[in-house]
């Protein structure tokens, strides 16, 4: 009877062992993300530029398509799975932080207006785009932010 609840005590604190040496305390995966670091490019779309031509909109990677709509004048969006942006939760496939990937293990990734609040207020911060899926992270800074539903805005970023 105690040789079998000895051998019960030892298979679950090796199981229970095996679990904690699997998991990990750290959510933001950030060892396991790309950090673009190379020369910075410049991006921008001109008021009232059609944002469905490729030229007015940012080709980050095959999946992250950045434009802004000019009709409705406040968010940007991923024009591979949108056509049109949500407020809560475009550009999809992306995450926001302000802040510089050389901080990156203590930023708070979010979407983009819940992470900046007002586009125009943040013109000329440093801010990090995260593209989810290929888990890569990009330094961003907008430059400019054109107001009243016109759809202008510029930035500068990271490349690869």
């Amino acid at each position: 009877m105690i040789k079998n609840s000895l051998l019960r005590s030892l298979l679950l604190f090796s199981l229970m062992a095996l679990l904690f040496s699997c998991s990990s305390d750290d959510d933001s995966g950030s060892a396991d993300i790309t950090i673009w670091s190379g020369p910075t490019m410049t991006f921008s779309k001109a008021d009232g530029a059609d944002p469905t031509l490729q030229a007015n909109q940012d080709r980050i990677s095959d999946l992250v398509w950045i434009t802004r709509n000019n009709e409705e004048g406040g968010q940007i969006y991923n024009a591979v799975t949108e056509t049109i942006s949500d407020k809560d939760d475009s550009p999809q496939g992306t995450s926001w932080a302000v802040g510089t990937t050389a901080d990156i293990d203590n930023l708070d990734f979010r979407p983009f207006r819940a992470a900046v609040g007002t586009p125009q207020e943040i013109v000329g911060q440093d801010l990090v785009l995260l593209l989810d899926e290929e888990n890569i992270a990009i330094d961003i800074r907008i430059t400019n932010w054109s107001s009243g539903k016109q759809g202008g805005f510029a930035y500068e970023r990271s490349t690869p």
